[in-house]
C-alpha cells in the first residue's frame, strides 16, 4: 500500500461475517476509517464478551490517520469504538446526532474522555488534501443513517453503510435523488451491504408493521408484553405512538431499551414523556392500559423476557391473559435461545405472537435482492465490492453486480485484510494486510487468543485435575502421597478407586522423574502432564485439564 498515487481499499472487519465492521480507504499520506464495530461472540467461543478487529495495520500507520466516520449508531458499527481509542489516537470521530449520542454512551460508561466528536448531517461536506467525504441519507431501522460519498483522486467511492429503500418510512426517506446524481457523475467504486442478499423481493415497509402492531394492541383486552431489538428505534417509535393511540401506558425493562428511549426523547424522536410510568404505577392501572416494552427478542438468558419468562424477574410476574409480541426476527444462530423462551411463555399460559406466526410484527433493515439491484442501478459503478457479510452473502451480492451489468472481473469478493488498490487505469486485489479476530474478555482486550479458547473448550467438555505435590528439593523426595482433586470431570467422592489409581501413577511418576533427573519445577510439572495424560484417558476416555501445583518443602 505504497504506491503515492493509488488509493487503496481494505476490511479489517465486516467481510465473511455479520459484525465488527471497519473499513479503511488510504492515499498517499493520508487514511480515513469507516465504522469501528464489535461482533458479538458464537457459543464456542466461551467467556468472550465481545469479537474486534486486529488494527494492528493502524497502529503502524497512526501518524496518517485523519478521521474515523461513523455511518449509523448500531453496535456492529460503533461498537468497538471505545476500544479503538485505547490502542490509537483518532483525532477526530464524525457522527450523526443519535450516532453521537450513543457513542457518549458508551465513552461515559469506561469513564472515556474524548472531546473530538463531530456532529454531521446531509449537508455536511468533510475535505483532507486527498479525500473529500459527503453524507448521503439512508433507510435504516435507526434514525440519521448514512450512505459516504468518498471523493479520491481515483474516483468517487460509495459505501452505502446499512440500508434499504423503503417509499413510505417512518423517518425521513432516502436520497435517491442524490444518489443517483453521484450514479451520473460516475461512481468507482460501490461497497455495498450484503446482509440480505441471499433473500429474494423487497423488504416490507416499517409502516406495514404499525398498521399490524396497531391491529394487535387495539384488539387484546388485557396487558401486552413487546420485546423488540432497543436498537431498532423508529420500531420503539411507533410502539409508542400506537400505544398512546390506544391509550395505554408503558412500562420499560431493560437497561439498552432504556438507553435508547432516553436518547429518543432527547432527539424529539418521542414527544411523549408522560406515556412512561413505573412499574408501582402500572399495578395501579387495568390490565388493558398497560404494556410492557422489554429487550430479550433473541432469547438473551440475562434479558427482561428470558428472567420474566423463567420467573426470576423480580418486578414482573406473568398472568395467564398476557400476550407476548416478538417483534423481531431470529438473528442466524439465535433460534435454539429463542424457542426456547418461548416453550417457556406458553407453559406459563400465556398467548405468543412471532414474526414467523404473524408476518408483519417485524421487518429487516437491510435490503433484500431487489433492492440491492436497484442500489447497482442507481450508482452505476464500474467496480463492485460486497461487504457487511458472510461468504455466501458476499458471493451472491456479487452475482447480483453481474446481472446488473457489472462485468464479473469488475467484482471483489475479498476476504478481511484483502486490499484493493485502484489508480486512473485499472482496480486490482494488492495483497494482503494482517486483519484477525481479537477477543474482548472482560477488561482485557487480546489476551484471551485461541490456545485459551482451547483450554477452555477442554474444561468444559472434560473438566480440570488437580494434583497437589509436596517435594523436599533438596533430598529430591516426595514428602507425602499426592493429592488429586477435581472440577467438572467426576464427582470424587463417588469414584474413589478412579482416584487411587490417580494418585498413585502420580507417585509413580515423580518417584520415577526424581530418581533420574536433577530436580527442576517445570520439567517436572511437564512430565506429570506428559504421563499422566494417556493414563487417564484409557481408564476414562476423557482428557481433563491436568494442573500439577508442587509445594518446595526445603529441610535436610
Amino acid at each position: 500500500m505504497d504506491n503515492k498515487n493509488s488509493t487503496y481499499v481494505v476490511a479489517l472487519g465486516g467481510l465473511g461475517e455479520v459484525g465488527k465492521n471497519m473499513y479503511v480507504v488510504k492515499h498517499n499520506d493520508e487514511i480515513i476509517i469507516i465504522d469501528a464495530g464489535v461482533m458479538f461472540p458464537e457459543d464456542e467461543l466461551l467467556g468472550v464478551d465481545y469479537v474486534i478487529q486486529d488494527i494492528t495495520y493502524l497502529k503502524q500507520n497512526e501518524d496518517k490517520i485523519k478521521a474515523l466516520f461513523i455511518t449509523h449508531g448500531h453496535e456492529d458499527h460503533i461498537g468497538g469504538i471505545t476500544f479503538l481509542l485505547q490502542k490509537v489516537n483518532i483525532p477526530v470521530i464524525y457522527a450523526s446526532k443519535i450516532a453521537a449520542d450513543l457513542i457518549r454512551k458508551k465513552l461515559d460508561g469506561k469513564n472515556m474522555g474524548y472531546d473530538k466528536l463531530e456532529i454531521i448531517d446531509q449537508d455536511s461536506v468533510i475535505e483532507y488534501k486527498n479525500f473529500k467525504v459527503e453524507f448521503i441519507n439512508t433507510t435504516h431501522s435507526i434514525p440519521d443513517s448514512y450512505a459516504l460519498a468518498i471523493h479520491t483522486p481515483n474516483g468517487i467511492i460509495f459505501e452505502t453503510g446499512d440500508f434499504k429503500f423503503d417509499l413510505t418510512p417512518i423517518g425521513p426517506m432516502a436520497n435517491i435523488h442524490r444518489m443517483a446524481k453521484l450514479g451520473a457523475e460516475g461512481v468507482r467504486l460501490l461497497m455495498s451491504d450484503s446482509t440480505n442478499s441471499l433473500t429474494e423481493g423487497f423488504s416490507k415497509s416499517e409502516s406495514s408493521v404499525d398498521e399490524t402492531l396497531n391491529d394487535i394492541i387495539s384488539k387484546h383486552h388485557s396487558r401486552i408484553i413487546i420485546a423488540t431489538f432497543a436498537s431498532n428505534i423508529y420500531r420503539v417509535k411507533h410502539i409508542v405512538e400506537t400505544c398512546r393511540k390506544n391509550n395505554r401506558k408503558i412500562v420499560v425493562f431493560g437497561r439498552s431499551m432504556e438507553t435508547s428511549i432516553d436518547i429518543a426523547l432527547n432527539n424529539g424522536l418521542i414527544e411523549d414523556r408522560t406515556i412512561f410510568i413505573d412499574n408501582n404505577t402500572a399495578k395501579n392501572l387495568k390490565k388493558n392500559e398497560v404494556c410492557i416494552l422489554c429487550t430479550g427478542s433473541q432469547g438473551e438468558p440475562l434479558a427482561a423476557l428470558s428472567r420474566i419468562a423463567n420467573g426470576t424477574h423480580k418486578q414482573i410476574s406473568l398472568m395467564p391473559d398476557d400476550l407476548v409480541v416478538f417483534s423481531s426476527s431470529p438473528i442466524p444462530g439465535n433460534a435454539a435461545s429463542i424457542n426456547k423462551v418461548i416453550n417457556k411463555l406458553y407453559l406459563k399460559g400465556v398467548k405468543v405472537f412471532t414474526n414467523s406466526e404473524f408476518s408483519d410484527i417485524h421487518t429487516s433493515g437491510h435490503a433484500k435482492q431487489e433492492e440491492l439491484k436497484w442500489m447497482l442501478r442507481i450508482i452505476k459503478p464500474e467496480y463492485f465490492m460486497p461487504m457487511h457479510g458472510e461468504y455466501r452473502m458476499l458471493k451472491k451480492h456479487a452475482e447480483l453486480g453481474v446481472m446488473c451489468g457489472i462485468p464479473e472481473d469488475n467484482t471483489f469478493v475479498f476476504e478481511n485484510g484483502d486490499v484493493l488498490e485502484l489508480t486512473k487505469d485499472e482496480v486490482k486485489k494488492a495483497g494482503h494486510i494482517q486483519a484477525g479476530d481479537v477477543y474482548v474478555d472482560g477488561s482485557r482486550i487480546g489476551d484471551v487468543g485461541s490456545v485459551v479458547i482451547k483450554d477452555r473448550k477442554l474444561m468444559s467438555n472434560d473438566g480440570i485435575l488437580v494434583t497437589i505435590l509436596n517435594i523436599n528439593p533438596l533430598t529430591k523426595k516426595l514428602l507425602i502421597k499426592p493429592n488429586v482433586t477435581t472440577r467438572g470431570f467426576i464427582l470424587v467422592n463417588e469414584n474413589i478407586e478412579l482416584i487411587n489409581k490417580i494418585e498413585h501413577k502420580v507417585t509413580e511418576i515423580v518417584t520415577k522423574y526424581l530418581e533420574s533427573n536433577n530436580y527442576n519445577y517445570v520439567d517436572l510439572k511437564n512430565q506429570i502432564i506428559l504421563d499422566l495424560n494417556p493414563f487417564i484417558n484409557q481408564l476414562t476416555g476423557r482428557r481433563p485439564i491436568i494442573l500439577p501445583v508442587i509445594m518446595e518443602v526445603k529441610s535436610n
